[in-house]
């Protein structure tokens, strides 16, 4: 037995968050794509099944009352909210990413108004998030102007509407600093939107305590709530009666079953609110949030940080030197939860990794990506995927 198999073996002995991997449906393979989709909790087939069976099946219409269909987007928005550092009352869930991006973006230059006639964006963004915010600049007539996120303080001047940032990027998992950029943002006079996709459920995010304006971010990731599961829409309590949504729909309105011409929105996150609600996956979601249940972030934190640590070292001791080159930050204030590796053959390493029971994935052209999942991942599991990953490269 190597010393960092042992070490390995004494670190998940004495982890506090090991009971939690009992709390998912997992097999044999190591597990480090959690940045992508997260793992099944073992409690949603059954709560799916009694929606399915029992809530749709024997109760029908009666369960947007009877079962709290129709107040599921909020009061799962209240679920996440702690693990974002928010108050209840400033998270609706439902509609995917993509288009809470775009009611967040327009909402924020409608609410920044006349004579800001600039929106910048994160020039290293998911694609999508760029593709979004090039459409509302054209929809609001303001000029979009991709900048990194290091650039963004000098960027802001008296021109500038909104700010769309993502908290880690996808690519490298590098963590901007949140706290520092949002207030750059506020003392302009603009705008935040945050994009919390890679930073949700794996470390502290702080919406409250730093500010933020507006946030989103979808919940199949860390928050583990299955493939395409509903995403989430943050409005900070003081912009709320300020919010004006571009996708105004009945479900927002001030009373949805008055079916009126005109639009009244209502009040507080649900202005957030566009149609029907994609029940069946909502309240999959609502079942996989239980995992939290007694574990703060702050111990997720501490954990992922540890888990990246020691999976560095192990690449470090067992991979061939100069064949692989992370572009993930060593220091901890600047690293999400996963760990980005450059290798020229990355796509063809991925596959031969995931044949043998390491599942991370690949971003062309040349990164390795592997997402550390606190609840679920161990330090045995690190170590064994360095390994792999050595005779795999060798």
């Amino acid at each position: 037995m190597s010393e960092l198999t042992s070490r390995a073996e004494k670190l998940d002995a004495v982890d506090q968050l090991a009971a939690k991997r009992g709390e998912f449906v997992l097999d044999d393979v190591v597990y480090l794509d959690g940045n992508s989709l997260g793992a099944l909790p073992a409690a949603v087939p059954g709560r799916v099944e009694d929606v399915v069976r029992r809530q749709w099946g024997e109760l029908r219409i009666r369960s947007w009352d009877e079962s709290g269909w129709w107040t599921a987007p909020e009061r799962i928005g209240d679920r996440i909210a702690p693990l974002v550092g928010a108050a209840a009352g400033q998270i609706v869930v439902g509609d995917s990413t993509s288009v809470n991006v775009f009611k967040a973006l327009v909402a924020a230059v409608r609410m920044a108004g006349e004579g800001r006639d600039e929106v910048l964006v994160d020039a290293t963004t998911f694609p999508t998030d760029g593709y979004i915010a090039e459409s509302a600049a054209r929809l609001t007539g303001r000029t979009l102007r991709p900048v990194t996120p290091a650039e963004v303080p000098s960027a802001l001047n008296d021109r500038t509407a909104a700010v769309l940032l993502n908290h880690v990027d996808y690519r490298t998992g590098r963590l901007h600093d949140l706290p520092a950029l949002t207030s750059a943002i506020r003392g302009a006079g603009a705008v935040s939107v945050w994009d919390l996709c890679h930073s949700a459920g794996a470390l502290p995010v702080g919406l409250d305590e730093h500010g933020v304006d507006l946030a989103v971010g979808c919940t199949y990731k860390y928050l583990n709530g299955g493939p395409g599961s509903p995403a989430y829409l943050y409005v900070r309590h003081g912009l709320q009666d300020r919010f004006d949504s571009p996708l105004p729909g009945w479900n927002s309105h001030a009373e949805p079953f008055g079916m009126r011409a005109s639009y009244e929105p209502g009040s507080g996150a649900l202005r957030g609110r566009v149609g029907t609600p994609d029940i069946l996956s909502m309240l999959a979601l609502e079942a996989a949030l239980e995992v939290w249940d007694g574990v703060s972030v702050e111990a997720v934190r501490a954990k992922s940080l540890a888990l990246t640590d020691f999976f560095l070292e192990c690449v470090a001791e067992y991979v061939p030197e100069g064949r692989v080159e992370s572009l993930t930050p060593l220091a901890h204030a600047e690293r999400g939860s996963q760990i980005a590796l450059r290798c020229d053959d990355a796509g063809d390493v991925m596959r031969r990794l995931i044949a043998r029971g390491v599942v991370g994935d690949f971003r062309a052209p040349d990164v390795l990506r592997f997402g550390f999942t606190p609840l679920y991942v161990g330090f045995t599991d690190v170590e064994r995927a360095a390994r792999v990953l050595a005779e795999v490269l060798g």
